[in-house]
């Protein structure tokens, strides 16, 4: 029997379970995947899903042969399913996009002319870069700091506004008061963009519950990993603004060269989704969703708090590492610890726990650059204009979504282990193990 069927209660099971990798003295080891925070692993309902879809999968929107309308309501269906996973209000859109960074930039193409956001320097990237008028708020010292800050900015604001936060920190977990700051936006007027990415893998989410306007999350983080990502919100706006996309699907007429006119689809989801969709992705997320659904979430919270748990114990044991943190050891969070080994750089953290000991972990600043510098406590340099260097090159440092490479300073970084289904006991104890051999060999 597998260690993780003697610990893990959660039925549904990831692909790679069984993946070995090859270790220093060329041992091959079980490998031990603490990275779910960029991407989680498949989940076989998931693989299935594509499996099944594959042999008939065809055109979407534009055939009247059996498999392209087969393939078509399988497209639409999957709207259908992820809408109910979030529990969004019925007539609220859902377009389909390639990732969170993807459906946030497409909110903000269509916010309102004038429109000002509003977001915390605690933010992904993806969500702190795309908007042109923006007012970027301190990390808070407490939850109940964020709701003031939300409030006192959003009330100096004229005009359309639209707040914008996470509901799980990719950087160290911790869980965002969404509900009480889209109460404080809508006393204001204003509308709540709520980043679910690093939730939805670990927690349900009512979008209606939570009166919240909209919400984007990634299929890659959901055990999806085929490229597709949602918005799901309030149509009004997407309706209304620009298409993302300009090509076929998102238009109901196009004229002569001599007319010039083009007439666009009101609806917000072919308006949005130009060109042929990512099909087999949209299927699959939905696939996720429907699996996650059927597990059921206790079983699944209850088995993330028990290992996450277990690792944060064994991290605090473990002489000269600190974890990272907002709002304290205490708050509550989903199934994601960042911290720092004194002695290491966090790239040598990570490549010792890789070709040593066979754990994945994410290591540098986890395009979140602001906010991990106020962890570290890292002050910003200031340039000769005055204007703080680290805000100056923030869109320069940004682009690079996939890695840290180009981060002048190395030690300006941080190490971070994240679970999900699949992981077990021994996964965690040997994080924990290495980390004691680490700092022996100081």
């Amino acid at each position: 029997m597998s260690v993780a069927t003697i610990f893990n209660p959660v039925q549904v099971k990831v692909l790679g379970e069984d993946l070995e990798v090859p270790v220093k003295g060329g041992r091959l080891v079980s490998y031990a995947n603490l990275d779910y925070a960029a991407s989680a692993p498949c989940l076989e309902p998931v693989s299935a899903a594509v499996a099944a879809a594959l042999p008939a999968y065809s055109s979407v929107h534009r055939g009247a042969g059996y498999a392209s309308q087969l393939t078509t309501a399988r497209y639409e269906q999957a709207r259908h399913t992820v809408r109910a996973f979030v529990g969004a209000r019925a007539d609220d859109a859902v377009v389909f996009t390639r990732n969170t960074t993807d459906a946030t930039n497409l909110l903000a193409r269509c916010l309102p002319k004038g429109a000002t956001t509003v977001v915390f320097d605690t933010e992904h990237h993806a969500s702190l870069l795309p908007w042109q008028r923006v007012v970027r708020l301190a990390p808070p010292a407490f939850p109940g700091e964020a709701v003031r800050q939300a409030d006192e900015a959003l009330a100096a604001i004229e005009g359309p506004k639209l707040l914008v936060v996470t509901a799980a920190s990719n950087v160290t977990g911790e869980l965002w008061p969404i509900a009480a700051l889209a109460h404080i936006a809508h006393r204001h007027g204003a509308r709540i963009l709520v980043d679910a990415a690093q939730l939805v893998p670990h927690r349900k989410l009512n979008l209606t519950a939570l009166d919240l306007d909209y919400v984007a999350f990634s299929g890659h983080k959901l055990y999806a990993p085929f490229g597709a990502g949602v918005l799901v919100g309030r149509r009004d706006w997407l309706s209304d603004g620009e298409p993302y996309l300009k090509g076929g699907g998102a238009v109901k007429s196009v004229g002569t060269l001599a007319d010039g006119t083009t007439e666009w689809h009101e609806d917000a989801e072919p308006r949005h989704e130009a060109g042929t969709p990512n099909v087999l992705g949209a299927i699959a997320l939905a696939a996720a969703c429907d699996a996650l659904t059927a597990t059921g979430w206790t079983p699944l919270v209850h088995e993330e708090e028990r290992l996450i748990s277990r690792l944060r114990e064994g991290l605090d044991a473990v002489e000269g590492v600190r974890e990272l943190s907002l709002w304290g050891p205490d708050h509550p969070r989903v199934g994601i610890v960042s911290f720092v080994v004194d002695g290491y750089t966090a790239r040598q953290v990570a490549e010792a726990l890789s070709t040593e000991y066979g754990i994945g972990v994410r290591d540098g600043k986890f395009c979140a650059h602001p906010f991990v510098r106020h962890l570290l406590d890292i002050p910003e340099r200031r340039s000769s204009g005055g204007e703080s260097e680290a805000r100056a090159n923030e869109d320069r440092s940004g682009r690079d979504s996939q890695n840290d490479g180009g981060c002048e300073d190395d030690t300006a970084s941080a190490v971070r282990a994240s679970i999900g289904i699949g992981t077990t006991e021994e996964h965690v104890d040997r994080l924990v193990g290495a980390l004691h051999d680490l700092v022996a060999r100081r």
